[in-house]
């Protein structure tokens, strides 16, 4: 190794390992995935959203913005933690982090790499769709508050894929192979839209409580905590949950609620982004 190599500044190193990654992305079916999902997301919804019908007082692009971010509500989720689960541990099992440690670089230059260019292949994209639907709200006339809204929905929807993203790359550095780390993600997945909910109406048919717990407990699920943000900017009464939408209007109110939606899951994001770093650190080269 070269004193000229070993002077070569680590963010350098690190980009370089985030184009080698990004360029691996670009080959393989996972950004075409993403796009073909999020063009037919907001493709549909604009063909509904543009129809003279409105829900809740929200008509046209308004509409589509809305429709959109509550589907991705459900599909972002699986898309990131499937796209997301197998990176580290098929990177030690076919020799890739070891071949990439031969280089002059540390495990934390090449996991930035994989890090950015995943968020760089599963979060701008739907950054640009929400984008161009306030584009196309603006072409086709403007509404009251469509900019507004455009860029709480797109907030929210990248606070959840952030939370994913973390939670795919921590499943990653614990599974001991591919397949389990699948089977890891659907659990995840499949807790969070559909066990967690089944869990907290058990719970609330078997015992009475205070409408500041269900909603502490319904918020530690981060998909619940961003539809109840979206909610939020739909009806500001939030008379759809009944007493405990009556406790979050009069006690959180739009603007925290909004806070906790994108607080919550960028936290749980941010947490999953650390351990799988501190494991990749300290775990083996080789699966």
């Amino acid at each position: 190794m070269s004193a000229t190599t070993l002077q070569i500044p680590r963010t350098r190193r690190a980009f370089a390992f985030t184009r080698f990654e990004l360029a691996d992305s670009l080959r393989s079916k996972w950004l075409g995935s993403s796009l073909a999902m999020y063009g037919l997301l907001f493709v549909v919804f604009v063909a509904l959203g543009l129809r003279e019908s409105s829900i809740l007082g929200f008509t046209g692009i308004s509409r589509v913005v809305l429709n959109v971010t509550n589907g991705v509500l459900v599909a972002v989720p699986l898309l990131v933690l499937l796209a997301t689960c197998q990176i580290v541990v098929r990177a030690r099992r076919n020799g890739l982090l070891e071949m990439a440690l031969v280089q002059p670089a540390r495990r934390e230059e090449w996991f930035f790499g994989v890090l950015a260019s995943r968020a760089a292949v599963l979060i701008g994209p739907l950054v640009l769709m929400f984008v161009g639907a306030a584009v196309v709200g603006g072409f086709t006339g403007g509404e009251d508050g469509l900019a507004a809204m455009t860029a709480r929905c797109l907030a929210i929807s990248t606070a959840l894929a952030w939370a994913f993203l973390g939670i795919g790359l921590f499943v990653s550095t614990v599974a001991k192979t591919a397949e389990r780390a699948i089977v890891y993600a659907l659990v995840v997945w499949v807790t969070v839209t559909a066990l967690h909910d089944f869990a907290l109406v058990g719970l609330l048919l078997n015992m009475r409580l205070p409408p500041r717990a269900v909603f502490a407990l319904a918020a530690l699920n981060p998909s619940e905590a961003a539809r109840i943000g979206i909610l939020t900017g739909v009806d500001a009464e939030l008379s759809v949950l009944g007493p405990v939408g009556f406790w979050i209007a009069n006690t959180l109110g739009a603007t925290k609620a909004l806070f906790i939606a994108v607080a919550w899951p960028a936290f749980l994001g941010t947490v999953g982004v650390l351990l799988a770093a501190r494991n990749v650190r300290k775990g083996d080269a080789i699966g």
